[in-house]
């Protein structure tokens, strides 16, 4: 499937100057560019559009969004999770809502209010907000990552994910031998500066909190075992090694 902007605006219901934005910071770029400047979209576009405009009911800006899809361990499963969980909230409150224009349509004397209540839904969009802003820290290398992130390009993101593809992998097949072995030490070297030259100055402080979070964070532990089950585990004690070694 091949779409134009507007073709896709008319069909999502944003506009046309919106897509165009996107594309401009680099939160979604079309498939294609034709030299007279028009712009189309396949599945894969259209597939993450969707998911910027789920983030943008949850009131996410559009660099917080930028920043989430940045994350080596953003599950888009995860996030579809939480956001049927919202929209079964939203969902309810309507029904409750349309229970009490039939109850007064019908005559009834019902002066309750409490079904215009928002509260739960409110929370969870807070709770949501929040939980992501706790997994990567309204921290100096937080705000240094969404300034470095918010301008890279599909191509960017893709030779990134590439990349630190290829050193989980490195990583999986020396999970025979000792985290602290000189290998693997050199491995953690160069994830620490994968993640510096891609994110933020990764210090070995960060490094180490990092690698506590592989494996007390079920998240990180899924996302790094699709490269071989127990690799998260395997990272965080070489990281831990590393690390320690750096403090002596």
């Amino acid at each position: 499937m091949k779409l134009s902007v507007s073709e896709v605006a008319k069909v999502c219901g944003v506009t046309v100057r919106t897509l165009h934005y996107y594309d401009e910071i680099g939160l979604l770029e079309p498939s294609m560019v034709q030299e007279n400047g028009y712009r189309y979209y396949e599945n894969a576009q259209i597939e993450r559009l969707q998911e910027i405009l789920f983030y943008r009911e949850l009131d996410f800006s559009l660099k917080e969004i930028a920043h989430i899809f940045s994350q080596p361990n953003y599950n888009k499963c995860e996030a579809f999770e939480k956001q049927k969980c919202m929209l079964e909230l939203k969902r309810d409150r309507l029904n409750r809502l349309i229970a009490l224009l039939d109850d007064n349509l019908k005559g009834g004397q019902c002066m309750s209010v409490k079904e215009f209540n928002q509260t739960e839904i409110e929370e969870m969009k807070a709770k949501f907000q929040e939980e992501a802003k706790a997994r990567w820290g309204d921290t100096e290398a937080y705000r240094e990552s969404v300034t470095r992130t918010k301008h890279y390009s599909k191509t960017d993101w893709d030779g990134i994910q590439r990349e630190a593809q290829e050193l989980y992998e490195k990583f999986s097949k020396l999970m025979g031998i000792n985290p602290d072995s000189e290998q693997v030490q050199e491995l953690v070297r160069q994830w620490k500066e994968h993640i510096t030259k891609h994110y933020y100055q990764c210090t070995d402080e960060i490094l180490a909190g990092l690698g506590e979070l592989y494996v007390k964070d079920e998240r990180f532990t899924e996302n790094i075992n699709q490269a071989g089950e127990g690799l998260a585990e395997f990272m965080s004690e070489a990281i831990r090694y590393y690390c320690k070694k750096g403090d002596g």
